[in-house]
């Protein structure tokens, strides 16, 4: 597991790095482009925002504030701006939490319902380990994804571990007001379950 975020509420001050975590050295750049330089310092928040995703005993976890956001950018030597903080913090959890809903949608009707729905118990970044269907699609001529990311999630039990593809979509109009994600969600093949998932999927069962 890499690092505790979404964060654990029971450890406030933990360092976050979290699901498509911009200060990633490989997503730095698809992130900061987004932004441009500002030499203010705005104030941070250190509020922070309760996900929906469940942590396997029990709650929620808990996105890093803004605060904590900028220090695991700055202790990466990635240069973040105070000023872009306000934006940066609500879509990394905005994606994150799209990056759920897919997982809830592979899950739907599977029993996870039976023992309180299912959990993250786990996540690891891997933004310089291309799935084998990223490469394959950037061999076909599309844009590589900018961070991966597996989650390991539990369904009473039986756990699969999800690989999550991020790639910058297409917007319109001011970049840091229109900014476009797809999230290519899908259980690894690294299982029975996960092959036999993708099986159904497949064919619509």
């Amino acid at each position: 597991m890499s690092g505790g975020c979404p964060v654990d509420h029971t450890n406030p001050s933990s360092s976050p790095s979290c699901p498509v975590d911009p200060s990633s050295a490989p997503s730095t750049s698809s992130w900061s482009r987004f932004f441009g330089a500002s030499s203010s310092h705005a104030p941070l928040s250190t509020e922070r925002e309760t996900s929906s995703i469940p942590r396997p005993n029990d709650g929620n976890w808990v996105y890093p504030s803004e605060a904590q956001f900028f220090a695991a950018m700055a202790r990466k030597n990635h240069n973040p701006q105070a000023a872009d903080m306000k934006t940066i913090v609500p879509i990394h959890n905005a994606v994150n939490e799209r990056a759920w809903t897919e997982i809830l949608k592979w899950e739907a009707g599977r029993g996870g319902e039976a023992c309180g729905g299912i959990k993250l118990v786990n996540f690891q970044g891997k933004p310089n380990e291309r799935s084998p269907k990223a490469r394959w699609k950037t061999l076909l001529g599309y844009s590589a994804p900018f961070d991966r990311h597996d989650w390991i999630v539990d369904r009473c039990g039986v756990r699969t571990r999800y690989i999550i593809d991020f790639y910058t979509g297409h917007s319109q109009g001011t970049p840091d007001r229109n900014l476009s994600f797809y999230l290519d969600v899908r259980p690894a093949l690294d299982s029975w379950e996960g092959v036999k998932m993708r099986v159904q999927h497949f064919f619509g069962t």
